[in-house]
């Protein structure tokens, strides 16, 4: 492994240590030793003008503390490195993706990203909803049947009778109305729920009536798992241990037995390093389409499997043109073709554009490609040399028979739930989709990594990956993290303390203006008699390092210090988050 090396005494150019820890360990996992002739870099802010020195300040700069914090109407940080892991892994995607360019004729030795850039990437659909046309941008605003009616705010699980935390998870409005009614909720009080809870996804937040809660209280968890098993839906404990149960490689690679394709049809000028390469991707909601969306961002051309009339998706408001904004951000880019599975002529048209394709990517529930005679040993006829990648919620962890694997059910199993929380908090996911982003990124560095192993071996590959496998990479400790770091709040904002003022708060009191000695409480209380921006050159001269917490993606957006990171039309989006030399 050779790391670029940052100037001495220069923090903007600090390397992140758990970014560089998580790359290393991906690219040990790739197994070729071209990857140590690419030089690679991580770095805090990349192209931002904006001064970030570690994961805190990241999270508190560019939207994840807002993000994290909505269900709970404030900021809050996650109490994991989370923006540091995905910067790993996209730094273990650049080294890959030079790799390859070479292998097609580029000059590529050299690849950089950052923390920050990374930050913006795992909020791209929050980042895109909040800056298209539509109401309430930030957040979920009420339907016209919760108007008037008490919804209240839920950032933790569901708690039952005999004390067990858990998550549950029901995929329509008919098995979310049946769940309740077997544990004896009117239908007219679930019903006002089911809007919020469907759309948690992609808000980050969930306004629930509180009968829903009071009803489990009174509940044995025996009974809730009964209701949901008679209903459809899933209902999982949320571990309180943050450490995963298992340990689970990010991906599995299996390769097939004949010889394939080993070349790359590519011009040797190609500004993007995936050039030449053709990727089929079938696949909904946020894993397998960000998935496809890195490697397009690399350069590869997408081709995108949607069902007659399309993805229904492309509907859901807010709209960026005739667009749901938070669709484009994952999937604007890709060609799209319609295709019917059900059909014998649909199944060809699958095996037709795959035998042109170099990947065939899909997220699909277990059993499905099989039933539909599109699984891997059906596709590698059709293309010798293809890299086959299923991006599933859990892999084999669970068994050949898992229950639904969606975000928040793999964050309570893995114990991230856990993880994310301070200790004064339970355990609960967070509502921002942390293993949906990172399992797509996962996703796609399989895929890389296969690829690579095809220009070697001349062979294809199966790449697995899951939610579970994404989100046992984030590191974490034992125990639960301490209830340190929320951000301040002033009177019109929240200010992020940097690791000496939260270690040492005694800092912190003579630059507001009271004692050494004073308490929290009085720290709290007189850091809201003043705006931020009163405050921020008094904490400096006293040299106490803070950071402003966004509080809203699209002023976010229109901020200059983040322009060379983002792409601003019908919505904002990152752009691509390397740089390469």
């Amino acid at each position: 492994m050779r790391l670029c090396v940052p100037r001495a005494g220069d923090p903007a150019t600090a390397t992140a240590p758990v970014a560089v820890e998580v790359a290393a360990h991906l690219l040990g996992l790739v197994g070729d030793p071209a990857t140590a002739t690419v030089a690679w870099d991580i770095d805090w802010q990349g192209p931002l003008s904006v001064p970030l020195t570690d994961e805190h300040a990241v999270q508190a700069a560019c939207g994840i503390m807002h993000v994290h914090g909505r269900a709970a109407g404030r900021p809050a940080p996650l109490a994991v490195d989370y923006a540091s892991t995905v910067a790993g892994v996209l730094a273990a995607q650049g080294v890959c993706a030079a790799l390859l360019a070479r292998a097609g004729g580029a000059d590529v030795t050299r690849v950089r990203t950052s923390v920050g850039q990374a930050a913006l990437l795992a909020l791209a659909q929050y980042l895109a909803a909040a800056t298209a046309d539509g109401d309430d941008p930030e957040g979920c605003p009420p339907s016209r049947a919760d108007a008037g009616q008490e919804l209240v705010p839920a950032a933790c699980s569901f708690v039952s009778a005999d004390g067990v935390c858990f998550e549950l998870e029901a995929l329509d409005a008919e098995r979310w109305l049946d769940f309740w009614r077997l544990l004896g909720v009117d239908r007219a009080d679930t019903g006002r729920g089911w809007r919020s809870f469907q759309q948690r996804f992609a808000t980050a937040t969930c306004a629930l009536p509180p009968v829903l809660s009071a009803t489990v209280r009174r509940a044995s968890f025996t009974a809730v798992r009964s209701a949901a098993d008679r209903a459809g839906a899933t209902v999982l404990p949320v571990r309180q241990d943050p450490l995963p149960p298992t340990v689970t490689p990010p991906w599995t690679l299996t390769p097939f037995p004949e010889p394939g394709g080993t070349t790359i049809d590519r011009d040797g000028t190609a500004a993007a390093p995936l050039e030449g390469l053709r990727v089929v991707e079938s696949a909904r909601r946020v894993q397998g389409p960000l998935a496809g969306h890195v490697l397009r961002l690399l350069g590869a051309d997408v081709v995108r499997i949607e069902p007659p009339g399309g993805d229904p998706m492309r509907g859901v408001p807010p709209m960026a043109g005739t667009t749901s904004a938070r669709f484009s951000a994952l999937n604007a880019g890709k060609a799209v073709t319609e295709i019917d599975f059900t059909t014998d002529a649909g199944r060809r048209a699958v095996r037709d554009l795959v035998s042109e394709a170099d990947v065939f990517l899909h997220n699909w529930a277990p059993g499905k490609a099989v039933r539909l005679g599109l699984d891997a040993d059906d596709l590698r006829a059709a293309r010798p040399g293809l890299v086959y990648a299923w991006a599933s919620g859990w892999g084999d962890a669970l068994g050949p028979e898992p229950p639904v694997g969606t975000d928040y059910l793999v964050q309570a199993h893995s114990g991230l739930a856990a993880a994310v929380r301070p200790a004064d908090e339970p355990p609960a996911p967070s509502l921002m989709t942390l293993t949906d982003v990172l399992g797509g990124l996962v996703c796609a560095q399989g895929v890389l990594a296969a690829l690579l192993t095809r220009l070697h071996t001349g062979r294809g590959a199966r790449v697995d990956s899951s939610l579970f496998s994404a989100a046992v990479l984030v590191p974490r400790g034992p125990g639960r993290p301490a209830a340190t770091g929320r951000p301040l709040h002033t009177r019109d904002g929240y200010i992020a303390l940097g690791p000496r003022a939260r270690q040492r708060p005694e800092r912190l009191a003579p630059a507001l203006g009271l004692a050494a000695s004073a308490s929290a409480d009085a720290i709290a209380s007189r850091a809201r008699t003043r705006p931020t921006a009163h405050w921020l050159p008094r904490l400096a001269a006293a040299g106490v390092a803070v950071t402003p917490v966004c509080t809203s993606l699209a002023d976010l957006a229109r901020d200059p210090r983040f322009a060379p990171a983002l792409t601003v039309g019908e919505y904002a989006a990152p752009l691509a988050p390397w740089e390469f030399s």
